[in-house]
């Protein structure tokens, strides 16, 4: 495992995030483990989503907050794989903070904002956002060499 000053694994990290959307979030409950992808935003590490509450992912979420994450797009040659593992705790955003991360959800995926079908725009109204809070992230760069792992400790 590489050491890197943690300034520079995190604006790796953070340029990871910006040139990709989607994450798989895994999740526990009372029916076991669940994955579950979906389009995230980022405020500097933490990543936020929008959600059914009603939906496996969220009602984990509200049982067990321990959640663990991976963010890569498909591969079909090892040696180019990179990636992001991440772990820590996720919880529902209280409604005073709604309004700053519809901003960041907005900003990243116009077409939340945008008039369309309005089947789209009332469940995007019922939606909660979630935050996950990151307190490891690893930087997975096969690019270096098989299995390079660059850690940072949150």
């Amino acid at each position: 495992m590489a050491v890197l000053i943690l300034d520079e694994l995190r604006k790796q990290i953070e340029a990871f995030l910006a040139t990709h959307h989607v994450m798989s979030l895994a999740t526990i409950g009372h029916n076991g483990p669940h994955a579950a992808s979906l389009f995230y935003a980022y405020d500097r590490l933490e990543l936020i989503w929008i959600s059914d509450p009603a939906s496996r992912h969220s009602r984990d979420v509200h049982t067990e907050p321990r959640v663990a994450a991976t963010i890569a797009p498909d591969y079909a040659d090892f040696a180019q794989i990179r990636g992001l593992q991440i772990w820590g705790t996720a919880r529902r955003v209280e409604q005073n903070e709604r309004a700053r991360y519809l901003m960041l959800l907005e900003a990243r995926y116009a077409f939340l904002k945008l008039s369309g079908p309005k089947k789209m725009h009332d469940a995007y109204a019922k939606s909660a956002i979630y935050r996950l809070d990151p307190n490891r992230i690893v930087l997975i760069d096969n690019t270096k060499g098989f299995g390079h792992k660059e850690i940072l400790e949150l």
